[in-house]
């Protein structure tokens, strides 16, 4: 089975800038795939050469096998939504869905029906005769996500289809889309700078820097396992430790890294860098453990000193340093232990298992 949407070495130009720099990925039919990045890395370009906006300079771009790099949008059946909604504002909700309906030429019999039906999908029905100035900013994004899915198209493209809402209205409609989009089955792509988004929403990730892809993966693997440096960066809060590495661990796949404070620490190698390479040991802040006293027998100890500390509710975030190294540790917020202070003298640990080590860059 052909893949429902395929880049093919894509490149757009800017001027002397590379937007897009060789972009090949490959969606599945019924996936939904985040591509995810800071702002410039390419991601939003990306996904307008998939609508037909914009042309690459360079490479193919296929929708279910179907080279459309030359087509026009409208010939490449696809439905967008846009950042800003772009609904009608003289419009009801009704015209507004049925307004791709119009201009594809769908018998007008089939529109009240069809019209209804993606209202239904999206928990709008009652609201028909409502202009866009009277709805909810979540229902302003549910009326543009079911104008684009009225159309029935191959392939749904979302451009940060929900950075105009509120934090909290956020996850309520990371939830929504989920389910439409399995229920419905079509295939998605979508751009985001949210990781949370991207991590919750997504069933793979593909993590944009510099108009080229570092890594794609399911969210555990690009969370989990990073294989580069930016990606370990990027996504999540991580703490970084560069050295050389030192020699094989004594566990399968792991390996030490000899730093320049003169520590020997111990991580996962999947990249297999061999003795002497350059690298850095990346670990998550929640994987780092607190003790008041050095615990026995672990492998990667430092005693530090608690700079500052922030009460995020769920979790207090403590910045900690050991001699010029500073570290930042997220500790679950169990309510029944009052924060550690600044200025307190303690133990910082993690598991081998939970650090990655990384090629340097």
């Amino acid at each position: 089975m052909a893949p429902a949407l395929e880049f093919q070495a894509v490149e757009r130009h800017f001027g002397a800038v590379a937007a897009v720099a060789g972009v090949s990925l490959a969606l599945a039919p019924g996936e939904m795939l985040a591509l995810l990045g800071p702002s410039g890395c390419g991601k939003t370009t990306s996904l307008r050469m998939v609508a037909g906006f914009e042309q690459p300079d360079r490479g193919r771009i296929l929708i279910h096998g179907e080279d459309v790099t030359a087509e026009p949008p409208y010939r490449r059946d696809t439905g967008m939504v846009f950042q800003q909604y772009a609904l009608f504002p003289h419009m009801t909700v009704w015209h507004n869905v049925a307004f791709g309906l119009r201009m594809r030429g769908a018998p007008r019999s089939e529109w009240a029906s069809r019209v209804a039906d993606a209202l239904a999908l999206v928990s709008l029905t009652g609201l028909e005769e409502r202009y866009p100035r009277q709805l909810s900013g979540g229902q302003q994004q549910r009326v543009a996500l079911a104008r684009a899915l009225v159309i029935r198209p191959r392939l749904l493209l979302l451009d940060e289809p929900l950075s105009s809402l509120d934090a909290k209205l956020r996850q309520e409609m990371r939830l929504e889309l989920r389910r439409i989009q399995k229920q419905v089955g079509i295939t998605a792509l979508f751009v985001t700078h949210d990781q949370e988004e991207a991590l919750s929403l997504a069933d793979r990730v593909a993590v944009m820097n510099r108009g080229r892809i570092e890594q794609v993966g399911t969210p555990v693997e690009i969370y989990e396992r990073p294989r580069t440096r930016f990606v370990a960066g990027f996504i999540g809060q991580s703490n970084f430790f560069e050295g050389r590495v030192a020699a094989p661990g004594s566990a399968t796949g792991t390996a030490l890294l000899a730093t320049g404070e003169g520590l020997r620490l111990l991580a996962d190698n999947p990249l297999g860098l061999a003795a002497g390479e350059p690298a850095v040991l990346a670990v998550k802040d929640q994987r780092l453990r607190l003790h008041a006293e050095a615990p026995a027998g672990a492998a990667n100890v430092l005693a530090a000193t608690v700079e500052s500390v922030a009460y995020l509710g769920t979790a207090i975030q403590y910045v900690c340093r050991s001699n010029e190294l500073r570290m930042i540790a997220l500790i679950g917020n169990d309510s029944r232990h009052e924060p550690i202070r600044p200025g307190t003298t303690l133990w910082i640990d993690w598991s081998p298992g939970d650090a990655v080590l990384l090629p340097q860059g």
